[in-house]
Formats: C-alpha cells, sequence, structure tokens
C-alpha cells in the first residue's frame, strides 16, 4: 500500500486521502520537496486568500493516482520535476490546457509545452562537477567527450533509470541521433568508477572523497550542499567547481521543474492563477536563493552562488521533445548496460 505527505506532516494512506482533503482548498499533487515551496504557497494565499493543500510523492505515483481518479480527483494542479515527467502526464490525459497570456509571455516557449498543457517555473542545468584539485577545466569540454577512454575510471552517475538521465540521453539523441547515443551511454557506462548507485548529493560526495574526478549532476543540488546544515557537505561543495559543456556548440542541457492544471479540477480559473503566481518576480526570485534552481523569467537575477559557476549557453531545443523522445532513451539505455 502506498502512502503520500499531506502538507504539513500528516501521512495519509491512498484510500482515505480525499475524503481528508478541504473542499474549499486548491490541492496540489507535487513531486517537489523543498519547505521553502510551502512558504511560498503560503504567500500565494495571502496574496489571493486561495488556501492550497500539498499531497506529495515521486512523480509517477502521483501521475498513476490521477489516471485511477479521473473525474474524482481532489487535485487540481500536478508539479513535477522534468520536461519528461510533464510529458508522461500530459500522455497519460490527466492534464488540460491553459489560456493565459501572463504565463506564455513570462516563459520562453522552449519551457513550456506547446499545447499549453504544462509550464515550466524553474530551470535545472545538468553539466559536469569535478574535483578542483584533480582535474583541470581545459580537460572537459562537451558531454561527448565523456566517452574518450581517457576518462576510465573516473566518471559518476545515477542509474539510467532516473528520468534526469533519461532526459539527457534524449537531448543527445535529438543532437546526434540514436546510434551515436547508444555508443555514448555504452562508453560512459564503461568509463564509470561504479555501478550507477545514489542520487546527486552522493555522486558529488564520492568525487569529494577521491572515488572519481567528474560526475553528471544538476547544479542545483550543488547549491543545496553549499547550503546545507551539515558542515561535512560545505566542506564538499568547496572542493567542487562546475564545468557547462557543448559550450562551442550548441550549449548545456537546461531541464525544469513544472505544472499544470489537471484534467478534472473543479477550480481552473484559481489554478491558473497559481501557476501565474509561480512566474511572478516575487516567486522566480524567490528559487535561485532557496533551492538553487535558474528562474524561467527572462531578466530575474541568479544568485550570487550560480554567478560564481560563471556564464553559460543553453541548448534551444523544446523541451516537449525530450518526452517525445524518453521511450527511445529508455530502449537505449536499456541496451548500452547502464543500470
Amino acid at each position: 500500500m502506498k502512502f503520500f505527505r499531506i502538507t504539513p506532516a500528516v501521512c495519509l494512506c491512498l484510500t482515505f486521502l480525499p475524503l481528508l482533503l478541504s473542499a474549499e482548498a486548491l490541492v496540489v499533487y507535487s513531486h517537489r520537496h523543498y519547505p521553502s515551496d510551502d512558504l511560498l504557497f503560503a504567500k500565494f494565499t495571502e496574496q489571493t486568500g486561495i488556501a492550497v493543500q500539498v499531497v506529495k510523492a515521486n512523480a509517477g505515483e502521483l501521475i498513476e493516482r490521477l489516471r485511477a481518479e479521473g473525474e474524482n480527483t481532489p487535485a487540481d494542479i500536478l508539479i513535477t520535476a522534468d520536461a519528461g515527467n510533464l510529458a508522461l502526464a500530459k500522455a497519460a490525459g490527466v492534464l488540460r490546457p491553459v489560456q493565459s497570456e501572463i504565463l506564455t509571455e513570462a516563459i520562453p516557449e522552449n519551457y513550456r509545452d506547446p499545447d499549453n498543457t504544462w509550464f515550466g517555473f524553474t530551470l535545472r542545468a545538468r553539466v559536469m562537477i569535478y574535483a578542483k584539485d584533480r582535474v583541470s577545466p581545459d580537460e572537459l569540454s562537451t558531454y561527448e567527450d565523456l566517452a574518450d577512454p581517457k576518462w576510465r575510471g573516473r566518471l559518476l552517475s545515477r542509474s539510467s533509470s532516473h528520468i534526469y538521465n533519461q532526459s539527457l540521453l534524449a537531448s543527445l539523441i535529438a543532437a546526434n541521433g540514436e546510434a551515436a547515443a547508444l555508443e555514448w551511454a555504452r562508453a560512459v557506462r564503461r568509463n564509470m568508477a561504479r555501478p550507477p548507485q545514489g542520487n546527486d548529493r552522493d555522486q558529488m560526495r564520492a568525487v569529494a572523497r577521491g572515488l572519481a574526478d567528474v560526475a553528471i549532476v544538476n547544479t542545483y543540488y550543488l547549491g543545496l550542499l553549499h547550503h546545507s546544515p551539515d558542515a561535512r557537505d560545505r566542506e564538499i561543495a568547496k572542493q567542487l567547481r562546475v564545468f557547462f559543456p557543448n559550450q562551442e556548440g550548441r550549449g548545456i542541457h537546461m531541464n525544469v521543474s513544472g505544472g499544470g492544471v489537471t484534467r478534472a479540477s473543479s477550480r481552473p480559473e484559481q489554478a491558473r492563477q497559481f501557476l501565474e503566481f509561480l512566474v511572478s518576480e516575487e516567486a522566480q526570485n524567490t528559487f535561485p536563493l532557496t533551492t538553487s534552481e535558474f528562474p524561467v523569467v527572462p531578466g530575474i537575477p541568479f544568485s550570487d552562488l550560480q554567478q560564481s559557476w560563471g556564464e553559460f549557453t543553453v541548448d534551444p531545443l523544446n523541451l516537449g521533445t525530450l518526452g517525445e523522445l524518453n521511450p527511445s532513451a529508455v530502449r537505449l539505455f536499456n541496451r548500452s548496460g547502464w543500470e
């Protein structure tokens, strides 16, 4: 039996969940797990008078929950990380199109669904971090270069079953074709210092310990280490540097955290207001400082830490493509031997 976490800190069985959600509140099913989000949602309530109740679980569970509930779902909003998950929600038919000039004007076209079913509100760069005492940035160049045998035993990454890596491989399929993407996945797996395990922070901790020299991670995880209450994590962050690959070509792989209005929402107008609040200046200024994610709205300043990582160019690929190519990415990973 699966359980979902209701903010604040109440754990309820799926069977009884609808009975315990407020009939008056805007219900958000969220894959995100940051206390700063709860504070932001409280600010939305303060400004609009619209109460918000949050159900937290992973993306797959939330999407399946919405499918099972159908027209009877209490959820008005789905929030999840990665365009791949958002595309899966769209394909499952659990999101509805939203017409909003505020959203379409604020969010660049490549960070929202062409059919307006989902919208990005934070950006997440999947790049390389390296041990500053063992690697010169001159050694690093592109994602493709990580397939070079010079990196044998020097790389780390999480499992291929995670959507972050699936979307990265989908971007390589879009750039170079399936055959090249398959060979890249095989070669990078051969170059790993250990079998894939753990999350992005675990990869960085292992690099700091000397297990490997370079890891494929999302930059915001390095920000979380920098701001961690654990002094050991803060010390680890000081040993690492960010490298933005493919700067002479298409640019870095950028993904989103985003959301959409559920197909069966009984409060679609309030739900639209909620999404619009997430791209407001107030909300967008919050994300770099609290979660170390980049703002999706152009012109919002980066945090001092993000600025210290340096400037970068971004792959202009429309992120809807990542969802379209996800099945291919999964199939190639299965063939490559990348667990």
